[in-house]
């Protein structure tokens, strides 16, 4: 197939530091091409694929000083897609809802995979507005809050195999933490858990400017407070194998609806275990007991670790390689590309995730 990637312009694809989308659609392209598919990346012009690339912007946006709004640099996008849109068996969008209204008139060839929460009251009406655009989640719980909409498959995200290497042995003995500094990836719970189970936390997490005050104001403070916490800032892929793989269980105590969470599927591709609260997507990701725990309470959590640590960690890569591959994850998605093409993948309204189970892949 001639395939078109529209990737975020905010990171590079793949990003230099902090981007789960823009990671995904790397590995997906990548894959895509390894498979013998011809794909073109429309991205920032700093990103790095064996596909053909477009680039929209010189570098990544959210590195580049001089942008103040990336509105008008997608618009851009659009228009270079909609150019060339004639080229390209499937167009597949990652960049939430701008192109919607320009994808009306080429329904047979698009596809829009949603990273992000779809709990915003304000999308409802939005996507009540699109009914027909073919739409793939990441996960099933994503799904929970969107009206009536032509959903063709929930995707798992995947990693290259050979991405992180397993270390089934670690001495090192730390919790580790890694996303955000935010208030809903509760990195405060982080700190209690790991002081409560005495063990050290090494804390690898960006902070935006519009979670700066919650940094200085409650993170910071805890950080100082426990001797066995330590904060290590943004890291890079080189860095996060060896992070994750010495550490003897990730925490993800996360307090909100997350679609997907990949650092859970990072930890696992190194033979890492995952403590992980009730939410989003978690019970989907974690198989309880064998890649990790599923827990509702920092009690709970402060437990977990100490099973955790006894869990066989050769066990949590097998559950990694039998379901978050980019082979697998790609397979998929050309079994969606493929339902467009041959109009099987034309409007079934569904509203919950327990209707139209036949569409949905994992």
């Amino acid at each position: 197939m001639k395939i078109a990637q529209i990737a975020p312009l905010a990171e590079s694809v793949p990003p230099k530091l902090y981007g789960g989308t823009e990671r995904i659609v790397s590995y997906l392209t990548e894959e895509l091409v390894q498979q013998g598919h011809d794909v073109t990346l429309f991205a920032s012009g700093d990103s790095v694929t064996s596909a053909k690339l477009v680039p929209i912007t010189t570098m990544a946006l959210r590195l580049n000083p001089h942008v103040r709004d990336a509105i008008p640099h997608h618009m851009i996008l659009l228009d270079e897609v909609r150019r060339r849109a004639d080229e390209f068996d499937i167009l597949h969008f990652h960049i939430d809802v701008l192109h919607m209204p320009m994808v009306r008139d080429m329904l047979d060839r698009a596809v829009t995979t949603l990273h992000g929460r779809l709990d915003l009251p304000d999308l409802v009406p939005l996507y009540r507005a699109f009914p027909d655009s073919c739409l793939v989640s990441i996960s099933d719980h994503q799904r929970l809050p969107m009206p009536p909409v032509n959903w063709g498959g929930t995707i798992y995200h995947g990693l290259p195999a050979d991405l992180l290497p397993a270390k089934t042995e670690t001495k090192d003995g730390y919790l580790a933490f890694i996303g955000r500094i935010s208030p809903e990836k509760r990195p405060d719970r982080a700190i209690r858990i790991a002081v409560e189970a005495g063990m050290p936390l090494k804390m690898a997490a960006k902070i935006d400017a519009v979670d700066r005050a919650y940094w200085e104001q409650e993170i910071e403070p805890l950080v100082q407070a426990h001797d066995n916490v330590e904060y290590i800032g943004e890291i890079n892929e080189q860095q996060k194998a060896e992070f994750l793989g010495n550490a003897a269980a990730l925490l993800f105590p996360i307090d909100w609806p997350e679609p997907f969470g990949l650092v859970m599927i990072e930890a696992m591709a190194c033979a890492t275990p995952v403590i992980a609260f009730r939410c989003g997507s978690v019970p989907e990701v974690i198989d309880h007991g064998v890649s990790g725990f599923i827990v509702d309470s920092e009690a709970e959590a402060v437990a977990a670790v100490h099973a955790a640590c006894q869990l066989d960690r050769g066990g949590v890569r097998a559950v990694f390689d039998a379901r978050f591959t980019a082979t697998r994850m790609a397979r998929d998605y050309v079994s969606v590309y493929e339902d467009i093409i041959t109009g099987r993948a034309s409007p079934r309204l569904t509203s919950m995730v327990g209707e139209g189970q036949d569409l949905l892949i994992a």
